[in-house]
């Protein structure tokens, strides 16, 4: 089990320190949406995540539950994502390595795992997600963190191997287990690892864990947060390559 630390709903954050392209940013973004920061406390460091402050603004009138596929899960931030951003940080091996967060969204576990010394890419497949991304590794004053675009059914030919992939709630499709189990097997080092964080309620988490032992050894961690809606339980699995000697 591994121990949620210090997280702030909400910071005060003067847009006049963000550097000038990033703050171009972040007011194209407020044309949009009412914006507002999550604090995040990261061992010494504090990583600031940018968000929507009215997902009513984001959903633009449609209804969420009338097709779960139309939510747009990357506005949110996750209990899932909370509890990654401690297991990454957790690794006693950070210095250098590198890492992908697949479906970043926000971005809070990668962003705090740069905070804790990996080489970060943030991954997700709208432009405007990654804006978000920017202006976070700017307020939290990350530097070398990559955001790119990446689309799970195509991803790009030049994306080099990862010490670590990582990823929450992105188990939400059924269409896209094994684009992501690919993935995982493209891009992951020989030695790599992957660790994907879910609400144990997620439906496809089950059935995405089944086809994927084949190719990998799983272990699983268990989480539970308390939160406004009750208690939430989160499943962290930790997958690495089968030694087929």
């Amino acid at each position: 089990m591994w121990s949620v630390g210090r997280f702030a709903a909400r910071s005060v954050m003067d847009i006049r320190n963000l550097p000038e392209q990033e703050r171009g940013i972040y007011n194209r973004i407020r044309e949009k949406y009412t914006l507002t920061f999550d604090k995040l406390k990261v061992g010494e460091r504090t990583v600031r995540i940018l968000k929507a402050a009215d997902l009513e603004e984001v959903l633009a009138g449609k209804d969420p539950f009338a097709d779960v596929s139309e939510f747009p899960f990357w506005i949110r931030l996750w209990e899932a994502a909370l509890v990654l951003s401690y297991v990454l940080c957790s690794q006693p091996e950070r210095q250098g390595r590198t890492l992908l967060e697949l479906g970043a969204g926000l971005g809070a576990p990668g962003l705090a795992a740069a905070a804790a010394g990996f080489e970060v890419t943030l991954s997700d497949y709208e432009e405007i997600i990654l804006d978000f991304q920017r202006v976070s590794c700017a307020a939290s004053g990350l530097s070398g963190v990559r955001p790119i675009l990446l689309d799970w059914l195509a991803p790009p030919a030049d994306l080099p191997l990862f010490d670590v992939i990582a990823g929450a709630e992105v188990l939400f499709r059924k269409e896209f287990l094994q684009p992501i189990l690919t993935i995982l097997k493209t891009y992951l080092k020989p030695d790599g690892v992957v660790y994907l964080a879910h609400d144990a309620r997620r439906k496809c988490l089950p059935q995405f864990l089944e086809i994927a032992r084949e190719d990998f050894d799983i272990a699983v961690g268990r989480q539970t947060m308390k939160t406004s809606r009750g208690e939430v339980a989160i499943l962290v699995n930790c997958l690495k390559r089968k030694n087929r000697a």
